[in-house]
């Protein structure tokens, strides 16, 4: 089968489509007839090197690249229950160490999948696992009820604008920071306010709630100057750990390390069917042009996920 890995460090020109066994399905196992796998931030900082240096990925011969995955279950490992050969899935790949998503076929432990979405199409569903699970653990980690506030930065990209839907979703009042040029769709998404991206953050976001927020999430990876605009006392939820500020103020400052979680993915999932959240692809490109999704995601810009396709 054909599977996208990168065997040294370095740019998109470092990636390559290898001709590698098909995987078979242990116990407590799925495996997935891919059909479609998105890509994500992480999958440039795995192909540059950046997490193998940040002591996050144990150094190998060949490191191979997708979470996302999108397809059809065509094996059954011994002692699965919930899915059948033929079903429809989605699921997320969180061992670095394990095969990736970005293939023609990928073993996931039964766990980490859950039916997919049956109202959008396959690209979209894919996009769903990762940045999904990221802004559903985020939300709950920021530990908010309704009527209080929560500021999310990167709002317009894939995992802040699921924060504020399903933030809406719970009565939580949310101030959406994006460019002035993503308004419109950000406040689609259901924002109580909109700040555009500025230098004076928490003075911004401080005129629209006086006295701060509850809870920030900083999908934007923005930091201490979105830390500013935090009311004592309230939660700070990082998305990068380097980047986490300190917690002044008596706040409490957290660290979002997302993980397969199938029965929250199927919650999620349900929740797209249902028309409450939005997913978005900027493209898709077949398998063999991952170089191409690479140069495209680095050079930013895009609204929406790129997909690959088999």
């Amino acid at each position: 089968m054909r599977a996208v890995a990168v065997r040294r460090f370095g740019g998109p020109e470092v990636l390559e489509v290898l001709d590698t066994p098909v995987p078979q399905a242990g116990p407590g196992q799925v495996r997935v007839r891919v059909a479609a796998a998105s890509v994500n931030r992480i999958d440039l900082s795995t192909r540059n090197g950046a997490l193998t240096k940040a002591g996050l990925l144990a150094p190998a011969a060949e490191v191979w690249l997708g979470w996302d995955v999108a397809g059809r279950v065509d094996q059954l490992g011994p002692g699965v229950t919930r899915f059948a050969v033929g079903d429809q899935v989605i699921g997320l790949r969180d061992v670095l160490s394990a095969g990736g998503a970005q293939a023609d076929f990928v073993v996931l432990d039964e766990t980490a999948v859950a039916p997919a979405p049956t109202r959008v199409s396959v690209e979209l569903a894919a996009t769903l696992p990762l940045i999904g699970l990221t802004a559903d653990r985020s939300l709950a980690l920021a530990g908010l009820h309704a009527g209080q506030t929560l500021l999310v930065t990167g709002a317009a990209g894939g995992v802040g604008g699921l924060v504020v839907e399903l933030a809406a979703l719970s009565g939580i009042r949310t101030v959406a920071v994006a460019g002035e040029q993503d308004e419109e769709a950000v406040r689609g998404l259901a924002a109580t306010w909109f700040v555009p991206r500025t230098d004076r953050l928490a003075e911004a976001v401080r005129r629209q709630v006086p006295g701060g927020v509850d809870a920030v999430v900083d999908a934007a990876v923005i930091g201490i100057a979105a830390h500013e605009a935090l009311r004592a006392g309230g939660t700070f939820v990082a998305l990068v750990a380097p980047f986490a500020p300190p917690p002044l103020r008596a706040t409490r400052v957290v660290v979002q390390e997302v993980y397969a979680d199938g029965a929250r993915l199927a919650a999620l999932a349900a929740l797209v069917d249902a028309g409450r959240l939005t997913l978005r692809v900027a493209d898709t490109l077949p398998l063999d042009q991952v170089a191409v999704a690479h140069e495209r995601m680095a050079a930013g810009g895009l609204r929406g996920r790129l997909v690959l396709t088999a």
